[in-house]
């Protein structure tokens, strides 16, 4: 009986119905056409609570910032996950680039049907080259590309092999991972130096640091070797920042100065990433990098404050204790008024003022704070 009717449909009725048909398969392509408007379709993002918009939040774990005061600036003063203030770099790479900001991989991944050609943000707080750095507190880095290559083969699957290669060759890979390694590494050892005080040693800490920074970077050649093999052909690395300069790091010192081991450090790290990327472009004819060298550039804003309008560049705004070093950014911690005075947000991460600065430099700049090219002009490629 159901098929008598079926066969009884006027012409009109069949009409309507391919034309729906037509119209549901336009749909599902709206979102693929529309990211590949541009010279950069989308951002996929890799890292630390730099980059983090928000996958913390779905983890059992300390290292969250899903509460006040964290977001007092964030458009409706929402705390959403960000370490700051307000936005952090992904938000502003998006503004640049005239994109959505990238959704954290935690939301997207647990929809019914979750959209990942327009970007997916895998970044986490606490997050490491190091498997090892704040092991489960975190979605570490190697795991962070392990959720990346499920995301590619779904884009396969959905667009095809070919055409997913295609819209990822031309998206931005962005990457931010070291400073929580080299943090780590720096208070171990002024842990231990305080402990060994007065005691001879035959170690050299110069040799250990510089072996420290090779197992980095031996970890970090793999892993971007892997984006590599996964369709990644911009790739945006952020080197480390001065992170002896941080507050936390900062407060461990007597006379509240930069933590020379840790400054060291990322000033080695970024040159060895460098090198890599070099060796890496040489390897691979069709990758194109920007090296974005965020020591050098948030070094001006410490060594210079008042040229770049900051007028606190040691203390935290938000947190409790000496310099508001002692106790993060919680409800109950104090937080300051001008913030778009302040370096720091709170004891390890930058204002929002802070990192859209940074992320204009390195939009736009130029050598030595980002190189062989830009941002924008990786982009245009």
């Amino acid at each position: 009986m159901g098929a008598t009717t079926m066969m009884t449909f006027p012409s009109s009725s069949r009409s309507l119905l391919a034309m729906a048909v037509v119209v549901a398969s336009l749909a599902a392509d709206a979102s693929f056409m529309a990211a590949s408007a541009g010279p950069v379709p989308a951002v996929y993002v890799f890292g630390d609570s730099l980059a983090d918009v928000g996958n913390n939040n779905y983890l059992l774990t300390l290292l969250k910032a899903d509460f006040p005061h964290n977001g007092i600036d964030y458009p409706g003063k929402k705390a959403t996950g960000r370490f700051s203030n307000g936005k952090n770099f992904p938000d502003f790479l998006a503004d640049h680039l005239g994109l959505v900001t990238s959704p954290p991989y935690l939301a997207l991944s647990s929809s019914s049907n979750p959209n990942y050609v327009n970007g997916v943000n895998f970044a986490s707080g606490g997050a490491g080259v190091s498997n090892s750095t704040n092991k489960d507190q975190c979605i570490s880095f190697d795991k962070q590309i392990e959720y990346y290559s499920s995301v590619y083969a779904s884009l396969a699957q959905s667009l095809g092999e070919a055409q997913a290669a295609a819209h990822l060759a031309k998206s931005l890979f962005a990457v931010t991972i070291g400073s929580n390694d080299i943090i780590h590494y720096a208070k171990s050892t002024s842990a231990a130096m305080a402990k060994a005080k007065g005691k001879g040693s035959d170690v050299d800490p110069s040799q250990q640091q510089q072996q420290f920074v090779d197992a980095l970077i031996q970890s970090l050649t793999g892993q971007l070797q892997r984006l590599y093999n996964l369709g990644a052909r911009k790739l945006l690395l952020l080197g480390t920042g001065p992170v002896g300069c941080c507050p936390s790091l900062r407060e461990l010192s007597s006379d509240k100065g930069c933590s020379a081991v840790a400054n060291g450090l990322s000033a080695r790290y970024n040159a060895a990433a460098a090198a890599l990327l070099r060796g890496m472009s040489a390897r691979h004819p069709d990758l194109h990098y920007a090296l974005f060298d965020a020591s050098a550039a948030l070094l001006r804003y410490i060594d210079r404050p008042a040229a770049y309008g900051f007028t606190e560049v040691k203390a935290a705004c938000c947190g409790l204790g000496d310099m508001n070093a002692k106790i993060g950014c919680t409800p109950v911690s104090f937080y300051c008024a001008n913030r778009t005075g302040h370096v720091f947000w709170d004891f390890y991460h930058p204002t929002e003022t802070t990192a859209r600065m940074l992320t204009s430099t390195a939009f736009d700049g130029s050598a030595p704070f980002v190189f062989p090219i830009n941002i924008r002009q990786l982009s245009a490629i």
